[in-house]
Formats: C-alpha cells, structure tokens, sequence
C-alpha cells in the first residue's frame, strides 16, 4: 500500500498504514472479507501471483501480487500485517497466524528439520514444552535445554551444539521471570562458523517494554491472544523480523499448514492494536505497585517481578534491555500447595485462570496447570514449586486488587 510521504511515529503508523478506505467503499476503518477465492484481472496476473506464491519468483519493490484463496492470504491478513510491524521497531514485516502456538511451531518447522538441534532456555511456556518433547525431538529436532539468565550455559550450549540451526529465548520466562541476556545470546550464535538464527519469544513483555530486533534477535514472536489483544476473547500469533525474506519463507509454510489467522480475527485483533501501549503501561504500573505491596507481606516468602530483583545480573540485563517491569509476577507463599491453592480458591475479583495479558486480572497454579507438562526434575530446576502462583495483572484500579489479594492471602 502507498505510504505517507513523510514519516509518523509507531503510534500514527498503526492507524494511518496498510490501508486505503477507497477499496472498502470509502470506509474509515478496515471492513471484513469473508472470501476463500479472489478474482483475478488477468490471465497473466493468475500466473504471476502463482509464481510468487511458490517462490518461482520475487515480487518486484513495492509491488503486491494479486490474491488467490484466503489460505494463502487476505485483505485482513494484509492489513493487519502491515498495520502492526510500527509495534516492533526494527521489523519490516510480519506474518499473522490463528495462535501463538501456530505461530512458534511453524517457525521451528520451516527453519529446523529433521537431524537438526536447537537451543532453548528453560523454563518454557507450557505449549512450547509440549512441543518440543512431543513432536520436535521424536521427527528428529534436538533441542537443548539451557537455564534463563544462565549466560554462560547458553553461550556453551550455542558454541558446543551440532546442526545447529535456532536459538528460541523466552524472556522474561514463564512464570519466574527470569530475564536472559538477548544481546548475548545473539553475539553467541553470530560466533559460530554457521549461525543460527535466533528467535525471541517476547509475550511476556510484549512491544511496549522490550525489543528484541533491536537487541539484535532474528525473529521475535508473539502469542497475539494475550497482551496485543488484550481482552481474553480470541487467539492470535504473531512474527515480525527485519528480513522480509525471513517473513515470506513463513508465509509459505503457513499456506501449506493452513494457520493463517482468519479474516474476522484479524479484524478484531487489527482494531485493538491503537490502545496496546494505553493498556500495558496501565497494567504495569497496577502490578508495580501490587508487588511492591505484597512483598512485605507475611505470608508471602518472595515477589518475583523485575523490580525486586536482587541478583546483580538480573538487574543489570533488566535494566540493559527493558523499559518497565510488566504486569506479571509470581508470589512464593508459606505452606505449599495448600496455601497456593486456599489462595487462588479466595480471590473474589481477580480469577483462577490460564493465560495472561487481558484487561482483567488473572491467577494460576503453574505447577498443576499450565507447566505441568515438565517433569519433577524440571520444575525443581527451574524454581516452579507447589507454592508458586502466577498473577497476570489487568486494568482495574490497582488498590482494589490489592485489597483483594490481602484478604486472599489472610484465609491461607
């Protein structure tokens, strides 16, 4: 689509790009288009979006072929596509899928393969675990475990590793927080004689507080269904990159997959990208002043949320590479996972559920819920015990949250 001839700042961008209201009958926002097939207005343009989707050929700079079925691509994947790269800064297209799990899967798919091996931090969203010892390691993908924050490990891995062919960083880490060093690790796998590429999963602090293609990542991946959406009403992934080539081998394998996000979805998720910023730093600032609260309570034995960290390394990647804490931390409690529980059971506005990122709060038991894929000697190698809880913290008014988990915490 033709651009301003003038530059705007991110937040301009998301409403001004990748859009022109004279294809939707002079609307003023983006319409839904349901096709599965398009119309072509010309033998020779058949053939030419054909080439192009099969990567028989490239696209001439600044031109877009003509659309074919939605399973390839549509008006609202295109749109959103564009309107969202301004979130990430250094990205220059991005590629839209039905969930983050579709969005991290294909990613390993088109960019490993059989006899490969990848290095991953530990620990990892429970989806992601589940899809490297489920499905990645038995097609012959070997992945190597190696702890966040744990620079010299994931330096040895990355060095030491054979086939190597992706470096997937979770920071900070589900649920402990834990941040790893992405400068480092990109300055690891450009060492090697054949470097990986190295792919970032940044949900937790989403395009707001931290940017790993300026950090120097390859790929930086989003599950779109928590903060970029932000309501807890859909399912959406998302990849950005600064190598639009990187983006269009996605696209591909997407097609052939069939995860592409579909028009409705993309609509949604499109028209909830302008108040991304507005509702994260509103959730951040709530759990800042949550954590910092509950840390001194009794009950409680740690906070763990980028503020209060008092390993010096911690502190200093934090304060290197991110701009503010998030709205996410996990409360250690005194007696177990009958505290956690009693816990969780005695919340009256924030609510027992998976997921995080959605403008109400939520709570978890990571142990029993969403990491219970990982084995005992995992979940005690990365600090998840019976006494953690994760807390995703939404855009209510932060001192009734707080009264709320007060009173939560006095029934332990």
């Amino acid at each position: 689509m033709k651009q301003p001839p003038y530059l705007v700042r991110p937040p301009t961008a998301i409403l001004t790009r990748g859009f022109d209201p004279r294809l939707s009958v002079g609307s003023a926002r983006p319409a839904v288009f349901r096709s599965s097939t398009y119309v072509f207005s010309s033998p020779e343009a058949a053939e030419r979006s054909f080439a192009i989707a099969l990567g028989k050929i490239h696209p001439a700079a600044g031109e877009g072929p003509e659309l074919i079925y939605s399973r390839l691509s549509h008006p609202n994947a295109e749109i959103l596509e564009d309107q969202i790269v301004p979130l990430e800064p250094e990205a220059v297209s991005a590629a839209v899928f039905n969930s983050g799990m579709a969005a991290i899967a294909t990613i390993f798919f088109t960019l490993g393969g059989p006899d490969t091996s990848f290095v991953y931090t530990t620990p990892v969203y429970g989806g992601t675990q589940h899809l490297i010892t489920q499905i990645l390691e038995p097609f012959g993908m070997r992945g190597l475990p190696a702890p966040a924050g744990d620079s010299a490990a994931i330096e040895r891995s990355i060095a030491e590793a054979r086939h190597l062919r992706l470096v997937f960083i979770e920071t900070p880490a589900n649920p402990t927080l834990r941040m790893t060093d992405i400068q480092q690790a990109v300055a690891a796998a450009r060492r090697r004689p054949d470097p990986p590429l190295v792919v970032i999963d940044n949900t937790v602090l989403g395009p707001c507080f931290q940017h790993p293609l300026r950090l120097g990542a390859d790929l930086v991946v989003y599950s779109a269904t928590k903060y970029l959406a932000g309501f807890s009403d859909m399912l959406a992934g998302v990849a950005l990159a600064g190598d639009a080539e990187l983006i269009s081998r996605l696209r591909g394998a997407r097609a052939l997959f069939g995860n592409i996000l579909q028009p409705d979805e993309c609509w949604l998720l499109d028209g909830r990208l302008p108040t991304v910023h507005l509702r994260m730093n509103r959730q951040s600032k709530n759990a800042q002043h949550i954590a910092e609260k509950l840390v001194q309570h009794p009950r409680v034995s740690r906070v763990l949320y980028p503020s209060l960290f008092d390993d010096p390394c911690q502190i200093a990647i934090r304060d290197r590479q991110c701009n503010y804490p998030g709205a996410i931390f996990s409360l250690d409690l005194k007696g177990g996972r009958p505290a956690a529980f009693e816990f969780l059971r005695s919340l009256r506005i924030a609510r027992d559920a998976v997921s995080l990122g959605g403008v109400e709060s939520l709570a978890c038991h990571p142990r029993t819920t969403t990491h219970s894929e990982m084995t005992e000697a995992q979940l005690v190698a990365a600090g998840i015990g019976d006494s953690l809880v994760r807390i995703s913290i939404g855009v209510e008014d932060w001192r009734d949250l707080l009264r709320d988990f007060e009173q939560a915490l006095e029934r332990v």
